[in-house]
């Protein structure tokens, strides 16, 4: 039997950790926050996730768990609707899906499907890898070093897997020059509703204020500013204080979020940026998903290349091992480089649309949003965008519009 270390218990270590789970490997899960994270955005059903999920056995649970969703308006200050796209828009493969859930919902699935040979210890970490003949030797925070034949880095884009093998993050990191904090609002009797839309308010400066259904009873907040770098992760007070700093003169209801953000269990605050790397992979360590390719929410594609490339790594090993790990390691990374690639492209002007800097910027973008769901180019782009979430198979020149996630 086969062992393998996985690292990060999120939507790509665990969807990973069930399919070798069903193939017979022990498989240890280590995750260093407390338990399952919670927050985070809402992702897609559509494409590549679908198709995944549905392998897995986990489409009905996944589907049963969707958030309400009508579509998405752009807003002024005073809530007037700028433009507006909803659900049925080109044929369902726009900015917003009926079948979206919350990236906790989807973590929660897939982490109550791993199997019988898989353990999760949660708050620990690894502190040293070292090649050994045929394995690594592990070793870790809190527990005594343990040797594996595989280990796969799925902690993210600030993956310390990928610091300890392959080098520092400043290597990697390419920022697309935003910032990005989100967090879940709790609703009291007096909390404006949203009436299942996606609400975005543009302001100057590339700011963007955003709210969006969550959970019965709850509203997801998203704060986007231009920023390369952020106050220390430990340092909350100065990370709250920027983002009040930033917006003080916005209007909607931004004062109500920066209130929010202060008491909410799951905020987060991290920079847009890409990983860009020349290889996965280093003896038998790999990375998978944002640890390796992160595309930023920005490429709408985060959970559908996780997923996918979870499948992918599986079938390689399953068809490789135990004689080749390395060669099923290369060839997992032949199959999702081309698609990786092809996501982090994303469609010209992806950020300064999503974040126009002027008023004229907002305007226009807002102008195109309404013009691109009429007439003749609504029906073109209809017909140019029915494979909306498979993360590659459309040329960046084709890829279908994607919301942040």
């Amino acid at each position: 039997m086969s062992k393998v270390l996985i690292v990060g218990a999120g939507i790509a270590g665990d969807a990973l950790a069930v399919l070798l789970d069903r193939a017979g490997w022990q498989v240890d899960v280590v995750e260093i926050a407390p338990a399952l994270r919670a927050g985070g955005q809402t992702v897609d059903l559509r494409g590549n996730s679908r198709d995944v999920l549905e392998r897995l056995g986990l489409l009905d649970a996944a589907l049963a768990a969707t958030v309400e969703q009508r579509g998405i308006a752009w807003i002024d200050e005073h809530e007037r609707r700028r433009a507006e796209m909803p659900v049925e828009a080109f044929g369902g493969a726009g900015f917003v899906s009926s079948e979206e859930l919350l990236r906790t919902d989807l973590a929660r699935i897939l982490h109550g499907a791993t199997g019988p040979r898989t353990s999760h210890r949660f708050g620990d970490t690894v502190v040293g890898l070292t090649e050994v003949d045929g394995g690594v030797s592990v070793q870790f925070r809190e527990h005594p070093p343990e040797r594996y034949d595989l280990v796969v880095g799925a902690d993210g884009a600030h993956s310390r897997v990928r610091r300890l093998v392959l080098g520092p993050e400043e290597a990697f990191r390419r920022p697309l020059g935003l910032a990005h904090a989100w967090f879940t609002l709790d609703e009291t009797p007096t909390t404006p509703g949203l009436d299942g839309w996606f609400l975005m308010h543009n302001v100057p400066g590339a700011r963007v204020v955003e709210a969006r259904p969550g959970h019965p009873g709850e509203q997801e907040v998203g704060l986007t500013f231009p920023a390369d770098m952020l106050p220390p992760r430990g340092d909350a007070e100065a990370r709250f204080a920027l983002l009040e700093r930033t917006f003080a003169d916005v209007g909607w209801r931004t004062p109500e979020f920066l209130a929010a953000a202060r008491t909410a269990d799951d905020f987060a605050l991290d920079t847009y940026d890409q990983i860009q790397m020349d290889t996965w992979s280093q003896g038998h360590v790999v990375l998978l998903g944002d640890s390796a390719w992160c595309a930023s929410p920005l490429s709408g594609l985060g959970t559908a290349l996780a997923l996918r490339g979870a499948a992918v790594l599986a079938d390689q090993l399953g068809a490789r091992l135990p004689e080749d790990v390395e060669g099923a390691l290369a060839a997992y990374e032949a199959a999702m480089r081309p698609v990786t690639v092809r996501a982090q492209a994303m469609y010209p002007g992806r950020v300064r649309s999503f974040a126009p800097r002027t008023r004229s910027g907002i305007r226009a973008m807002t102008t195109v949003m309404r013009l691109v769901q009429r007439g003749p180019v609504g029906a073109v782009l209809t017909r140019l965008v029915p494979d909306y979430g498979r993360s590659g198979e459309a040329a960046p020149s084709r890829a279908p519009m994607r919301s942040p996630r």
